[in-house]
Formats: C-alpha cells, structure tokens, sequence
C-alpha cells in the first residue's frame, strides 16, 4: 500500500520504518528540514517503561497547588481564554482517582515495555547508535515521606512484571558513584533497572537513514494545511507542494495532531505540556550521572547522554507558546547542580523547549478514526521516545492487518466516545 505519514519526528519516523519493513511505499511529509526538529530533539532522553505513569492520580490535585507555590516547581499554569485548556484540565482531573490511575498506568507500562524490547530488537537487528545506556533509571527521594508514598506504584510495577530495586542512601550511591558527595539531601530511591537511555534526536535521524534505505521518500520543508475526507475516507492531504494522495494516512504530529484532525470532526484531546531542557558538557566523568537519575521533589529527570548531561523537566501549561523562559532555566539549573555539583559546566549549557503532547489519561493514541483509512500514532506525552518503537511497530501491525504482539483495544480514539 501507498502510505503518508504527517510528522517527521520520533513516532513518524518509527512508524515509516516498521511500514516499509512490511513492504508498504511510505512517504514522511513534515514542515521542518530534517527529522526530529521539534518535540524529539531535545528531550529528557529516557526510555523509562518503569516509569510510564500518567500525570493524572490521587493527590495529584492537591499536590498541583503545592508545586504552583514551589520556587522551582515541576508545574506553572499560564490560563489562556481557551475552552480548549479548561477542557482539557477538566477531563485530566476526572482521571484523577486510584482506580483510573490503576488502569491508565498499566495501558502505559503495557505499550512502554513492549516498546523497549522493540528497541533492544532493532539496535541487534541493524546495529542504530544513539549514545545509549542500559543502566536503568534512579527515582530519587528527597523527603521520607515520598519513600514511604511509592506502595501503589510498586504493586502495579509488580502486576506489570516490571523488575525494581527500594533502595536506601547507600543503595543510590552504589548505582550513581556522584551523589555521595550530596549524600544528606535525599534519603532513598526507586530504581527501574530494566530503564535505558539515550538521545532520541540522533536515534530518529539514524533511523530516518535507515528508513530511506528501505525506500521511504520524506518530503521536508513541506507544510500540511489540511486533510480532505469524502464520506468514511480521506481522498488527499493539501501541503505546500500540492496535494497529496494515498491508500493510507497518518497523523503523527504531536501536539499539532488535534489542529488537523478538528478540520475533519475528529476531537483528539491532546494538550501541549511545554517542557524545557539544558544539555550540559560533563567536566568530570566521576562526578556526573551514570545513567538517569530522576529528582521526585522537582520532577526534573538528569540523564547521561555520552559526554553530555541533559537535564530536562517541568509542566507549562500556556497554549503553543515557545518562548523560553528564564525561570524554568533556573529550575533545571538547581536540580542538577544541587545533586552533581561538580559533575558538568552548567554555565555553558545550551537551552531548548519542546511541546509534549499529553491526553488527559496519560496514555498515547495509536489506532484507527472513523475514517477508514486515517490512523494515529500521537498522544505520548512525555513519553514519545519511551514508547516510540512499538507504537510504531503495533501501528503497523494493524495497518498491514497483522495481530499485534500486545492488546491494543484501548489505546485507539473511540476510548474518548465512552
């Protein structure tokens, strides 16, 4: 089949490649000049399926008031005269019960540990480099009682099959050597080793090459104003080069997915989650992260990518704004020189922001529309690169007709018509 893809970044990229590994002819049309240019480029750089758990959970409205007081808190809200953000505000703190929790998680671990085994596949079957590291990821503690809050996590890490250690102070400083200088300011952690690591910009450019060697043209510089549907179907996607047709389309375009898909009467509730970076240049291996290690307090994730330290975190809710501010800067800043004081240069870090695409359930939507031949691959939040290889080989599974190796009856857009 002919198959266009909408959005060059680490989900439609995945997706082209696991479509042309099934024969398909796919094309990747995406405003930028190369892939992985906007959301993929500089994120946290984890792949974290242990971690995979939505934002909305019991307490979590409680604990939004305290991190909008915080200093450097993970969470600002800039309110927007949008019927779109309170909506969206709305349905996450519907979803804010243990029951829902419970369900929404364990989709999320469902579709991110497949994903990770995808990956660990991939990097043996062609060998992609992307400054990785299998070493796991550190949730660490600054007060006891964030230690003593982790039971409901740990059963449904447990129910899930999801290996993890309780560690107390020495334990952290066993598996991350730079926090011993540091060791009075956190009193244990949570460690996830089965998590990995690496730069999701260089994987999605590596993979993007390996795709085109597979046959897949990607049409860059190219912007997408509009779908055309008669009837159960699109006839034809409008760009700036022309129109567009095909046997088969899909939107993987993040947080600009809903702008599309509402010219059609689709209603995706996706919300773009501004979140910021620093990437830091390590001056003293010994004293920098080994993998990631994650500060619970600031929701600020401190990861190793090769020789570089990528510190990135927080919530902004404030529209498609871009602008980069300071004061989020300065958050990233006092996680990472506070845990590993001496470990980079943070003066000489380069700053960035993306848009994560977030739906009020935390989990990612990937499946077929009322459109018989629209599918979608968006919604993943804060984890697009955690759980980019299976969706995008589960993505085109069903595409191809194929049964794919996990359930996905709830991860589609009719799970909103309930």
């Amino acid at each position: 089949m002919k198959i266009i893809i909408l959005g060059s970044g680490v989900l439609g990229v995945a997706s082209a490649y696991y479509l042309a590994r099934k024969g398909h002819e796919v094309t990747v049309v995406d405003r930028q000049p190369a892939a992985a240019m906007e959301t993929s480029f500089g994120n946290a750089g984890e792949v974290s399926p242990g971690y995979s758990a939505p934002w909305a959970g019991p307490g979590v409205p409680l604990k939004a008031i305290k991190w909008l007081t915080m200093e450097h808190g993970p969470l600002k809200i800039r309110p927007k005269l949008s019927m779109h953000q309170w909506s969206w505000l709305a349905q996450m703190l519907a979803n804010c019960t243990s029951e829902r929790y419970a369900v929404n998680k364990a989709r999320m671990v469902r579709i991110a540990e497949y994903s990770r085994d995808c990956l660990k596949d991939l990097r043996a079957e062609i060998g992609i480099t992307y400054d990785e590291r299998t070493m796991g990821t550190l949730q660490l503690f600054r007060k006891q009682e964030q230690l003593d809050g982790i039971d409901g996590d740990v059963k449904v890490l447990k129910d899930s099959g999801v290996a993890f250690e309780v560690l107390d102070r020495d334990g952290c400083i066993r598996v991350e050597p730079g926090l011993a200088r540091v060791r009075d300011k956190f009193v244990g952690g949570l460690r996830l080793p089965g998590d990995e690591t690496g730069d999701c910009h260089i994987f999605t450019q590596n993979l993007a090459a390996e795709a085109e060697r597979l046959g897949v043209t990607f049409l860059y510089d190219t912007s997408i104003q509009a779908l055309a549907a008669e009837g159960d179907r699109i006839t034809g996607v409008s760009t700036s080069r022309g129109v567009l047709t095909a046997d088969r389309y899909v939107v993987a375009l993040g947080s600009y997915s809903p702008l599309l898909l509402k010219q059609i009467g689709i209603k995706a509730p996706i919300y773009p989650v501004k979140g910021y970076s620093i990437t830091v240049p390590i001056t003293n291996s010994q004293l920098a992260p080994v993998s990631t290690v994650m500060d619970e307090t600031y929701k600020i994730a401190i990861t190793r990518l090769g020789d570089r330290i990528r510190v990135g975190g927080t919530a902004e809710l404030a529209g498609f704004d871009l602008a980069l501010r300071d004061g989020r800067r300065k958050a990233l800043e006092h996680s990472v020189s506070d845990l590993f004081p001496e470990g980079g240069d943070v003066a000489a870090a380069s700053f960035w922001c993306g848009l994560r695409p977030m739906t009020p359930d935390g989990t990612p939507i990937i499946g077929g529309t009322k459109y018989r031949n629209l599918w979608l691959n968006t919604g993943h939040g804060t984890l697009g690169w955690t759980m980019s290889c299976g969706s995008g080989r589960v993505l085109a599974d069903l595409i191809s007709g194929d049964r794919p190796d996990i359930d996905t009856h709830d991860l589609a857009i009719d799970r909103y018509a309930a």
